[in-house]
């Protein structure tokens, strides 16, 4: 397949890059500011392959993905990796006893550690960014007085110091990252036991109607078909108009999905496999407080 070129939501030190690198065996990585850059790059070719955040445990579904994947590019998911999301308090090296004024990071980020940050900092000012990594660049370039929260890898790439670890509210927090490509490919992957095949179906309502969704998950449900995820998103052509991604726990088959799809599309639905993928789960490293 030669060298595969992989895109992802950057810059250094972002807990995409840190997936990325835990889940590929080699290519070369290109990263971007945004998550629609990215996918943009799959679309045009400019990359194969693209790793965006998906869905977090504590904010819920990363809807700037999903939307995107819907409505502006013809992708497929080939792949999808949970990583557990383990924020900590950077700072600049030469931070010692000056207050911190201002921190920055994601804002999903900022959100995971609200009781932190509540109770230890309430007269910071909190600024988002594009990326716990860009926060962490900001940090290196701004020098003492300001801080990031993002993961060690972030104060590893940036030169900066970590102040404090583990400071996210929930132990249990973990994202989905989905991983996409435009021609689906064979991926070169590090052996990491596959925990689940999974498949994403997008499935579109004629109208609303009474009784409209329970046939459409009665479907799956007859046919002992296991759900692990339904969300509905507008589909942006007027109020009350919603589209439904499923996500279902088996590989895409020829007698059971093609049932499905038909029984569907005999109720007026429109229906689009998204893709039929393996599911890993990678774990990190603890980090060591730097002083």
């Amino acid at each position: 397949m030669g060298d595969q070129k992989i895109g992802y939501l950057g810059p250094k030190g972002t807990f995409t890059k840190m997936a990325v690198d835990a889940l590929f065996d080699g290519g070369s990585y290109i990263s971007y500011e945004s998550i629609p850059a990215c996918l943009d790059a799959v679309e045009s070719g400019e990359v194969e392959t693209g790793v965006v955040p998906l869905e977090n445990a504590i904010e819920g579904s990363v809807h700037l993905t999903i939307d995107y994947l819907v409505h502006q590019v013809n992708q497929s998911i080939i792949a999808e990796l949970t990583v557990p999301i383990k924020q900590h308090l950077l700072v600049h090296p030469e931070q010692k006893d000056q207050p911190i004024e201002r921190i920055y990071s994601h804002s999903h980020a900022i959100a995971q550690c609200h009781q932190y940050l509540h109770k230890h900092y309430p007269w910071a000012e909190l600024e988002y960014t594009a990326s716990t990594g860009k926060a962490a660049e900001i940090v290196a370039e701004k020098g003492v007085g300001v801080a990031a929260i993002g993961n060690h890898l972030a104060a590893e790439e940036n030169g900066l110091r970590i102040e404090d670890t583990d400071i996210h509210d929930y132990d249990n927090n973990h994202t989905r990252f989905a991983v996409v490509q435009k021609h689906p490919q064979t991926l070169k992957v590090k052996d990491h036991p596959v925990s689940k095949q999974k498949t994403t179906v997008m499935v579109t309502l004629p109208k609303d109607y009474v009784g409209a969704l329970h046939q459409v998950l009665a479907a799956f449900a007859w046919r002992k078909m296991n759900l692990s995820k339904i969300e509905s998103r507008p589909m942006k052509t007027g109020l009350g108009n919603y589209f439904f991604l499923i996500d279902v726990d088996q590989p895409y088959d020829q007698v059971l999905f093609p049932g499905v799809q038909a029984e569907l599309a005999a109720l007026g639905c429109e229906v689009k496999v998204l893709g039929t993928y393996p599911s890993y789960q990678i774990d990190v490293p603890t980090p060591v407080k730097r002083t």
